[in-house]
């Protein structure tokens, strides 16, 4: 069964996706930081970046034009992610999760968002499911273009969505914590040959079954799901 075998008429007219990954102050400053963590991410990910080479916050805000603020914040949640270790009276330097740090991470986040995808099966209202759909399409467009940086951003708002659907937020803040520190190795895993076209199916399986309010089956899909991008990663890890 597909999104189209569901019954017509059904949703409101009108998506509403609440967020719950961003707060209203500072959004400039916010912004940027999270610019720079992006972009810092990928060059360890991919190596650019090597393990032990120094993270001076002078040095990587002349690189950028930026302030000292947006580089140290970046910093601070590249270390919450693992990738920077920040280290007393010395700087930082660019670090590496151990594979045990990294498998307890991504099995945190997966039960977290089974948890977040079975609640939001019981619980979504009509309109965030049709703002659910809405993205879920969106996404699937944008899987037939290639670009893994669009992708991801979209991705970001579909698993939100999901999030706000589980009516609790404290769970939604738990879970959206652990997304930020799992966030550099769930990115690069988009720019494995063929994983936009992967990841869109397992997000319909997850989808199908909110819109039935299949509790068990939206939190089996989603755990299979995040199980699945920890193996992309790890694909994407041995071929950089």
């Amino acid at each position: 069964m597909t999104l189209d075998d569901l019954p017509p008429g059904t949703l409101p007219a009108e998506p509403v996706v609440p967020r719950v990954d961003r707060a209203p102050p500072s959004l400039q400053k916010v912004t940027r930081a999270e610019e720079l963590r992006l972009q810092l991410a990928d060059e360890i990910v991919r190596g650019a970046l090597a393990p032990g080479a120094p993270l001076d916050e002078t040095d990587i805000a002349r690189r950028f034009s930026v302030s000292r603020t947006p580089v140290r914040e970046a910093l601070r949640q590249l270390a919450a992610s693992g990738l920077v270790e920040a280290r007393a009276h010395r700087g930082a330097v660019v670090a590496q999760p151990s594979v045990e740090r990294l498998k307890g991470m991504f099995e945190a986040m997966a039960e977290l968002e089974a948890l977040c995808a079975g609640l939001a099966a019981e619980r979504m209202s009509a309109v965030e499911r049709h703002g659910l759909e809405a993205v879920h399409e969106e996404l699937r467009v944008l899987s037939y273009t290639g670009n893994p940086e669009r992708f991801h951003e979209v991705n970001e708002r579909f698993h939100n969505a999901i999030y706000a659907g589980s009516q609790n937020g404290y769970i939604a803040e738990i879970t959206l914590a652990t997304r930020v520190r799992v966030q550099p190795f769930r990115r690069a895993q988009f720019r494995n040959l063929g994983r936009l076209a992967k990841s869109q199916a397992e997000h319909d399986r997850v989808v199908v079954a909110i819109m039935r309010g299949d509790k068990q089956g939206a939190a089996a899909a989603m755990r299979a799901h995040i199980e699945l991008v920890r193996g992309e990663y790890e694909i994407y890890a041995v071929s950089v």
